[in-house]
């Protein structure tokens, strides 16, 4: 949007934040539940231990996931169950969780700590996804199903409309194994190095195919990082005249 400050630039107070935000959702919840929403661990260690939105974040993926796939159930009756898996997998991937939550603006609005908010913790795939699961925790015990449902399907839409064409999206490292397969160049190999404390671990994947690197990948956990090093990788070969 134009005219709009860096996230990093930008504070809210709490009642700021529950105003713009529930202005954005279109739907009021409760200001006490939609402040813990927000809530990340970080800040809530600094507060002295409050409560965090650990336990809304836990509720809102399993709401999420009932509601995306019912959604693709319905809407696709003629794919095969390993497909539907699929599709959902693309749909509530932390990148499309968070891409869905910067169109929120939902960076905004989040509570860190002061150590989250030097390293762009605002900006973060892993907090943005995590804090928009945690809204939809607190949709559901605010207003049941129903309700949830068309917050979900408003704001995951766009992802859930483009799921079955996503083809080589919805698993980058079985197509690069495919596509590696196809031009004889053996199985992908993955090597992963994490850093970091273990309550705060990042990890960097290389791909490599014989002894050369067609992709490298970062993440919060290996499997995000391996899927990461996998979509460039895919890139790369795809890119390249056989």
């Amino acid at each position: 949007m134009k005219g709009r400050a860096p996230v990093s630039e930008r504070a809210l107070t709490p009642q700021g934040a529950v105003e713009a935000l529930t202005k954005a959702l279109g739907i009021e919840v409760d200001p006490e539940l939609l402040v813990l929403a927000l809530t990340h661990r970080s800040f809530a260690h600094e507060a002295g231990g409050i409560p965090t939105n650990e336990r809304l974040e836990f509720l809102g993926d399993a709401v999420l996931g009932i509601v995306v796939t019912e959604h693709l159930y319905r809407t696709h009756p003629d794919n095969a169950e390993g497909d539907l898996a699929k599709m959902r997998a693309a749909t509530v991937s932390q990148r499309a969780l968070a891409a869905t939550a910067r169109e929120l603006a939902l960076g905004d609005y989040v509570l860190l700590g002061k150590g989250e908010l030097t390293t762009g913790g605002r900006d973060k795939d892993s907090i943005l996804s995590d804090t928009l699961e945690a809204v939809f925790g607190a949709v559901f015990l605010c207003h049941g199903l129903e309700a949830t449902r068309r917050v979900v399907e408003s704001l995951v839409g766009p992802t859930l409309a483009a799921a079955a064409d996503l083809g080589a999206g919805l698993d980058w490292k079985t197509s690069v194994q495919e596509l590696a397969s196809t031009r004889s160049l053996g199985a992908p190999v993955y090597d992963v190095v994490g850093t970091g404390p273990d309550h705060e671990r990042s990890f960097t994947a290389r791909l490599l195919l014989g002894n050369e690197v067609w992709g490298e990948g970062e993440g919060p956990s290996k499997k995000i990082a391996e899927q990461n090093a996998a979509e460039r990788a895919h890139r790369a070969l795809a890119a390249v005249e056989h």
